[in-house]
């Protein structure tokens, strides 16, 4: 684990809090910041990393995991709520806080972290194929089922997958990016990736929430111990199926094991399904994963 880049993580994630605290910045900085990091250094990131991977068939399990994941999250999430009795509203933000999670904006980083460069071809695939285009589609489906929106169609599915901008990066970097470009280039582009880290621990750090309402501490436990447990647990079991090993191991689990996905919780409180709930799975799921993101990443190393 490079310790270095996880310290930056905690002191950024604390500093981002101090400045909410202190309403040094605007109201907008955290989304400013989010769409710097979504149209420069996550296709940055894309562009360096995608022309390195190492294409065999263990890979189609990179992109396969997440899909089956949201399978079992389905499954469970109809378990807890019939057990337990969530609402309406609860079991929605359950879907989508479980099943979507975190793989880009902390993912990248985190898999920097506590594997090294060389597993971060298989994080943006697993981002890029399973994470984005599942909230693209299940997540898009929760919303209209749950929040009274339409149902998506094809054509509004494709048109917000093509607005996507890593996805463009995705493409140049699987057909016309080498795997070595001019220094020059590699540098820029590297120095826009690194940005990525701090930037994103920052804006978590502005946005984050903690406050709970008692009668929904049920469904956050269940949420969280589905997505930072249960779900890389089952994650390491088919990375094993599909023959994975080293870095491409580590990277399927603990991507598996991120927590619940900002963009998720904030269209989960914009058609106004359980907000409070949406918003503690992303503050108590960040801030749990930094202990259990460490021990996946030694158990996944045990494996690899």
């Amino acid at each position: 684990m490079a310790l270095d880049a996880f310290a930056l993580i905690l002191t950024m994630l604390a500093i981002g809090m101090l400045f909410a605290r202190l309403k040094l910045l605007p109201d907008s900085a955290a989304e400013v910041l989010n769409r710097i990091v979504l149209y420069v250094c996550l296709p940055a990131a894309v562009l360096i990393y995608v022309p390195r991977l190492r294409v065999d068939v263990s890979l189609i399990g990179v992109i396969v995991t997440p899909w089956l994941l949201t399978l079992a999250t389905v499954a469970l999430v109809a378990l807890a709520t019939r057990w337990l009795k969530f609402r309406r509203d609860e079991h929605a933000v359950l879907l989508l806080g479980v099943a979507l999670c975190n793989s880009s904006f902390i993912g990248y980083p985190m898999v920097r972290a506590l594997v090294g460069e060389d597993a971060l071809p298989y994080a943006v695939v697993y981002d890029q194929f399973g994470t984005f285009v599942l909230l693209s589609t299940f997540g898009l489906y929760v919303l209209a089922r749950y929040g009274g929106d339409a149902p998506p169609t094809a054509r509004g599915i494709a048109l917000r997958i093509a607005r996507f901008p890593p996805v463009w990066a995705l493409l140049l970097g699987l057909t016309l990016m080498p795997a070595q470009p001019p220094q020059w280039i590699a540098d820029a582009l590297q120095k826009l990736a690194d940005a990525l880290l701090p930037l994103v621990m920052l804006a978590v750090g502005l946005t984050i929430q903690l406050r709970m309402p008692r009668d929904e501490v049920k469904p956050l436990a269940v949420g969280l111990l589905l997505r930072l447990v249960v779900l890389p647990a089952l994650a390491l079991p088919l990375s094993l199926l599909w023959g994975m090993d080293g870095g491409m191991l580590q990277a399927n689990v603990l991507e598996s094991a991120m927590p619940p996905m900002i963009t998720a919780a904030a269209l989960a409180i914009s058609h106004n399904l359980a907000p409070r709930l949406a918003a503690a799975l992303v503050g108590y799921g960040i801030l749990l994963s930094l202990i259990t993101l460490p021990m996946w990443a030694w158990v996944a190393g045990r494996f690899a």
